[in-house]
């Protein structure tokens, strides 16, 4: 046997072509947040980005590839060696190892100002390179739940907890972790029955008795726990929200019982399990009768927020992989990255991953608007709370099935060789995007949601002024694209309108406008970020490109005599 083969020769080369760090290899990130951060601020935090994008490729993606080609999955021990129980979850060394880089990257311990909504955006998507990687979900709820506790928790509350849920080091930090779902309900939190008992002996404190079905994070150190007090009203309005410690005593597990690990599609190496609790000590979160209120805006906002995050970290891992394949693997003489069809599959997903970053990073900058203006300004129901309002859960719902379509159409790029799970993480990445569509409330959960909240707090007008507005920035340059976003906009309000007024028309509709509407808030995105860009990073031409394809009625490549250019303006230097 030959010890060489070409075709082996071309697959080495593009292996050691691959990254060794997702943050240089991302020059558009960094455009990005200078847009919409100010190029002060990442400036500042330009460094930790730099460094954590290194430790990705270096530490972190090197250990979940150990973890998942040797299916090395948590497991539950739930007695010790001499019978006592502890509900504990092993997992193998690597786990810790990427644990150890992900908290030692800071981003748990951004504030939760502008300055740090931005930092842990950045250092999430880089960290979302390698999938959910069994510790992006650990970051979502410790981020979820330090945010709960800082901004609505008593200050005893505060003090016991604070300072480990912002710890750097991985080995002596609390992990969070949020149990909502019940079996009966599933997104239905208003189902629940968990219930919830003052403490006979400790003033404050609370006793919770039930069953959670669906329990990621469940090895954390804080769990945050939905229940309902006896006699509070039924429906979501009468729910607390509770921190539940892992242990009162360090040792002893509080009050709860895991039942069994979820065997999971994706995420594989998340330890997600089905819980009883008995009996466990519990501190509420904010007023006990404000707990839905606390989930929604503190637990689930940020959840959602994130999801949108890592979905386009995702996508734009799959188009590294794909992109840098498709330039040194060699099929019928020439590289399959000169073939057109290959071309067109590599500009959708590049323009996708630009799009679904493009509007993530707008919702960021609206949360950190938030985040500096307060609390108050939120509830006061002011522009942007409307804004960030409909784009938290709309933008989640979008990115995460647009992740999902990306990788596959990388695996569909490497051909045979993208299903191999050894061979790239496409296989995993493709995995992990199908649990994101179903992290924090399906599809049409979200859909429904956004049509409660336009319907009650009158989102629809500020939604679409805030996209006029973005528009308006992209100036004259953004010439027939922006026009055309205008002119879908416009043929897209009374639509709306009537879906807002007609809940049946809704039902049936509802979901469709809204998919619309929101590839003209990215679309709005893309080209505002184009006006200010140099016309070689191809943005512009990925704009143009992302206009066509969703908001230009009856569009057909065939009969486009710029397709060709735009595909190969958005291709060129394949550096963005």
């Amino acid at each position: 046997m030959p010890d060489s083969q070409p075709g082996r020769d071309d697959l080495a080369r593009w292996w050691a072509s691959r990254p060794t760090n997702y943050y240089d290899a991302t020059p558009n990130l960094a455009r990005v947040l200078a847009l919409r951060a100010g190029a002060e601020r990442l400036q500042t935090m330009e460094p930790r980005l730099r460094d954590f994008g290194h430790a990705v490729a270096a530490v972190v993606e090197p250990a979940v590839a150990t973890l998942e080609r040797h299916r090395e999955l948590p497991a539950h021990v739930a007695y010790d060696a001499i019978g006592r129980p502890i509900e504990a979850v092993e997992f193998h060394p690597a786990y810790r190892r990427a644990g150890q880089a992900v908290w030692a990257s800071g981003m748990l311990a951004a504030p939760h100002d502008s300055r740090g909504a931005f930092e842990l955006m950045g250092l999430f998507y880089l960290l979302s390179h390698v999938g959910e990687g069994g510790h992006a979900c650990p970051v979502v709820c410790t981020a979820g739940l330090s945010r709960a506790v800082e901004r609505r928790g008593s200050a005893d509350l505060q003090a016991l907890f604070m300072p480990r849920l912002r710890e750097r080091d991985y080995d002596n930090c609390y992990r969070g972790s949020q149990f909502l779902t019940e079996v009966q309900g599933g997104s239905d939190v208003g189902a629940n029955t968990a219930r919830a008992v003052p403490d006979a002996g400790q003033l404050g404190a609370w006793r919770i008795s039930g069953e959670k079905w669906f329990c990621s994070v469940a090895d954390a150190d804080l769990f945050a726990v939905t229940a309902r007090p006896d006699g509070a009203p039924a429906g979501t309005r009468g729910l607390g929200c509770f921190l539940v410690p892992r242990s009162v005593d360090g040792v002893t597990p509080n009050g709860y019982r895991i039942r069994r690990l979820k065997d999971k599609l994706g995420t594989r190496i998340l330890a997600s399990a089905e819980i009883d609790f008995d009996g466990a000590l519990a501190w509420p979160i904010g007023p006990v009768d404000d707990g839905f209120r606390v989930a929604v805006e503190e637990l689930l906002n940020t959840s959602r927020w994130l999801n949108a995050v890592g979905s386009t970290g995702i996508m734009r891992r799959a188009y590294l992989e794909a992109s840098s394949f498709a330039r040194h693997r060699c099929a019928f003489g020439r590289v399959v990255g000169s073939f057109p069809v290959v071309r067109e599959h590599l500009v959708v997903m590049k323009a996708e991953e630009q799009a679904a970053l493009a509007s993530t990073v707008a919702v960021t900058a609206l949360r950190a608007g938030l985040d500096d203006a307060g609390a108050e300004a939120e509830r006061a129901g002011a522009d942007g709370a409307a804004v960030f309002r409909f784009l938290v859960n709309a933008n989640k719902y979008l990115t995460s099935m647009s992740a999902t379509d990306v990788a596959r159409r990388g695996i569909e790029v490497l051909g045979g060789n993208g299903t191999i799970e050894d061979f790239s993480p496409l296989p995993r990445l493709y995995r992990d995007a199908m649990v994101f569509e179903s992290w924090e409330g399906t599809h049409n959960v979200l859909c429904a949601q956004v049509h409660r909240d336009c319907v009650r707090f009158g989102l629809l007008d500020e939604v679409l002024s805030w996209i006029r507005a973005e528009l308006s920035s992209a100036g004259e340059g953004a010439g027939a694209d922006g026009r055309a976003v205008a002119a879908a906009v416009e043929a897209l309000e009374p639509r709306l309108r009537r879906s807002l007024a007609d809940g049946e028309h809704a039902a049936a509709h509802f979901r469709r406008q809204l998919d619309r509407l929101m590839r003209a808030v990215q679309a709005a995105c893309l080209l505002a970020e184009a006006a200010v860009e140099d016309a070689d990073t191809g943005k512009a031409a990925a704009a143009s490109l992302f206009v066509r394809r969703h908001l230009v009625p009856g569009h057909d490549p065939e009969d486009d005599a710029d397709w060709r250019r735009l595909v190969d303006e958005t291709l060129a230097g394949d550096a963005g």
